[in-house]
């Protein structure tokens, strides 16, 4: 007889529930993956519970980055970067950076079927250390060859300089070699753009490249609020490149504003004549100089002035 492949304790047959799931079993003989209970049953995010099962259905050797479970489920990078540290601190999964033989570093990923449990009979294996230099062996003199002086002698090899490290005194405040010569507005206003978004994550050489745009936008008369807005606004939901891409894009793609035209100065005002007094009527009116007022000059005054 065939055995059941449920591991669910068993009791009296008492016919169909009244309530809750009925199984419907399927005898599977191909393309299926054991499963613990006690990760299938796991109290917390179903987003985790997923992730894990979609790992350890897939074959050894395939991708299990970030991206790649990005571009399978359609959660984005926050719910599956949480959902492998929670595995990671369940000790379900494990991350190790390892360095090749080439030198080069690597993330290798190990998962457990039981927290803890080794994947093989012999636990995950060890790291590949570097080949280590060989060296030559030394010469032994003849007893016929004469011995060199001991000026002759090889120099011992210079140590290599002591490299600087920060002391509680004076920290290592040191900015990257990339960013001394950005703009310091430019990078505050790229580093406050992980307050709006936290995905907007820039590393330093990436504030680098950016710096110098965003510093033309200031010089445009673009305040950082405004460029916050505008590289912050409207944003999708799940990034196909870097944070760094897009926002490169929307500065290259986005025009400048017109620089502002520049003010008029404010024709003055022409000053007030002052009072005269009228030498026919003693009437008080505005000129330049004492004289007739305009109702007692005679009318071919107007005429010549005209």
């Amino acid at each position: 007889m065939a055995d059941s492949q449920s591991n669910a304790p068993l009791r009296a047959d008492t016919g169909p529930p009244a309530t809750g799931v009925t199984h419907v079993r399927t005898r599977l003989t191909a393309d299926f993956t054991v499963l613990a209970n006690a990760l299938a049953q796991r109290r917390g995010s179903a987003v985790t519970i997923g992730v894990a099962a979609y790992i350890a259905s897939l074959p050894d050797g395939a991708p299990v980055s970030i991206s790649a479970l990005c571009g399978h489920f359609t959660e984005g990078e926050i719910l599956i970067s949480r959902a492998l540290r929670e595995l990671e601190s369940a000790g379900y999964l494990e991350r190790r950076r390892v360095r090749l033989p080439s030198g080069h570093i690597r993330t290798r990923t190990f998962f457990y079927d039981v927290p803890g449990g080794p994947p093989t009979p012999d636990g995950p294996p060890e790291p590949p250390k570097p080949p280590r230099p060989r060296r030559a062996a030394p010469v032994q003199p003849s007893p016929e060859s004469p011995r060199p002086p001991a000026s002759a002698a090889t120099a011992p090899e210079p140590s290599p300089p002591p490299t600087p490290t920060s002391t509680p005194d004076q920290p290592a405040t040191t900015p990257p070699a990339s960013l001394a010569g950005a703009d310091p507005r430019a990078v505050a206003v790229l580093a406050s753009l992980r307050r709006v978004d936290a995905r907007l994550v820039l590393s330093a050489q990436e504030a680098a490249r950016l710096a110098p745009a965003v510093t033309q936008w200031l010089a445009a008369g673009v305040g950082p609020t405004q460029i916050t807005e505008r590289l912050t606004a409207g944003l999708p939901d799940h990034f196909r490149a870097r944070p760094a891409s897009v926002l490169a894009f929307r500065l290259r793609e986005t025009p400048l504003p017109a620089p502002p035209r520049p003010a008029h100065p404010a024709e003055r005002p022409t000053a007030a004549l002052p009072f005269q007094t009228c030498d026919g009527c003693e009437r008080a009116f505005r000129a330049p100089a004492p004289g007739r007022c305009r109702d007692c000059r005679p009318a071919g005054a107007f005429r010549a002035a005209g």
